[in-house]
């Protein structure tokens, strides 16, 4: 089962909204995106709750765009897994992270249901 070039770039794009300052702190934007059912394993261990990640302080990142290494592979259907890199500078200082998350179509578009960071040394 092959991904389409036009969900492969909506994907795509929708992952790099959720690095965009621009959308990031559009609460409006997050809640759309966010399936009800939507947590997270953050980089740093914690898990993230959809409403966790709705009410948290937003804060700059310099993140590199286009996302390094990025892939699609459908799942089903209905449901893709997106991986990559990311490189983001935090107090100065380059952290790497294997990414990965499960977005599900519906009718109203795709919703993120799941991330994982995982940090490594280049």
């Amino acid at each position: 089962m092959e991904i389409s070039s036009e969900d492969r770039d909506t994907l795509e794009c929708l992952e790099q909204e959720l690095w965009r300052q621009e959308t990031r702190l559009d609460k409006q934007r997050m809640n759309e995106l966010l399936a009800p059912d939507f947590f997270e394993f953050g980089r740093s261990g914690r898990v993230w709750q959809r409403q966790d990640t709705l009410v948290a302080e937003p804060s700059s990142i310099d993140v590199v765009c286009p996302l390094p290494k990025f892939d699609i592979r459908l799942l089903d259907e209905r449901t893709a897994q997106v991986t990559y890199d990311s490189a983001f500078i935090y107090d100065g200082v380059v952290e790497h992270t294997h990414r990965s998350s499960i977005w599900s179509r519906t009718t109203s578009g795709w919703v993120l249901r799941f991330h994982q960071g995982t940090p490594f040394q280049p």
